[in-house]
């Protein structure tokens, strides 16, 4: 085995950039909205409902782990919930 001291470095190969060569336009810095007015809060219905939908998930899968006899995993899983229920009450406020 060679220690790191011993390795002789690699020379760098440039890399085509596949996107200069064929000529493909450049992206844009915001994504163009189409169907929202502005001002109104869609953000924020959408996340509630997010959370509401992770929580949910992570209590069925850390149920699972739990009667798969993984405390771990579960506590993981626990702890994912725990999050997004706080989430869900910060949204609630």
């Amino acid at each position: 085995m060679k220690y790191i001291s011993e390795l002789k470095p690699t020379a760098a190969q440039p890399r085509l950039n596949a996107k200069a060569t064929t000529g493909a336009t450049p992206r844009r810095s915001q994504p163009a909205r189409r169907n929202e007015s502005p001002g109104f809060p869609h953000s924020q219905a959408r996340n509630a409902q997010s959370a509401e939908r992770n929580y949910q998930r992570y209590l069925v899968l850390a149920r699972a782990e739990t009667l798969a006899g993984d405390r771990i995993a579960a506590e993981n899983y626990f702890q994912y919930a725990e999050h997004y229920f706080r989430s869900m009450a910060k949204d609630a406020n």
